[in-house]
C-alpha cells in the first residue's frame, strides 16, 4: 500500500518511471546500495524524527551520515529524538525502511541536510523496503515539498 501510495505521488509529478523494484531489501542504507548499485552516501537517507511538541518531521541526508546532536538542537530547538520503530507507519504513513517524502500523511514538514548536495543522483525510497527513486538534487527539492535545506549532520571525519 506505501509502495502505491510513493508511485501514485511521483506519477502526479511526472516521476512515476524512475520508480525502481527490487526482489531484494533495500530496508538499510547498505542493502538499498548494493541493490541499486551506488555508493552508500548516494541514498537519501530519510529520517523520521519528533519535535518537542511530539509532531513529526522528516529529514532527508546522504546515505551515511549521522545526526549532529548540537547543530539539530540549534536548528529545531530541541534534542533529536527518532520517531520509535513502531510507531513510524502510523504517524507517517510509510513502514521502516520505506520511508521517503513521497504519499505521505498531511502536513509532516520535509526538510533537506546539505549533505546531500554532494551529489548528482541520490536515491531515496519508495514507499517500502524494496524500492527507490532515482533523482537528481534539483528534483529530490522539487517534488519533496521540503521547507528547506538544514544542516543538522556530522561532518564526514566527525563520523
Amino acid at each position: 500500500m506505501s509502495l502505491e501510495k510513493a508511485k501514485k505521488y511521483l506519477e502526479s509529478v511526472g516521476f512515476g518511471e524512475r520508480v525502481l523494484e527490487f526482489d531484494a531489501s533495500s530496508a538499510t542504507v547498505d542493502e538499498a546500495a548494493t541493490a541499486i548499485g551506488c555508493q552508500p552516501a548516494e541514498i537519501a537517507k530519510t529520517m523520521s524524527l519528533l519535535l518537542k511538541d511530539n509532531n513529526p518531521i522528516l529529514i532527508l541526508t546522504e546515505g551515511d551520515a549521522k545526526i549532529d546532536n548540537h547543530k539539530y538542537k540549534e536548528t529545531f530547538h530541541t534534542k533529536a529524538k527518532l520517531i520509535p520503530f513502531s510507531q513510524v507507519e502510523e504517524m507517517i504513513g510509510h513502514a521502516p525502511g520505506g520511508v521517503c517524502p513521497f504519499g505521505i500523511k498531511d502536513g509532516i514538514p520535509i526538510y533537506l541536510d546539505v549533505s546531500l548536495k554532494k551529489f548528482d543522483t541520490v536515491y531515496p525510497a519508495a514507499g517500502n523496503d524494496h524500492s527507490a527513486v532515482k533523482l537528481s538534487v534539483d528534483e529530490l527539492e522539487k517534488i519533496s515539498n521540503a521547507e528547506g535545506w538544514v544542516d543538522v549532520c556530522k561532518e564526514p571525519e566527525e563520523k
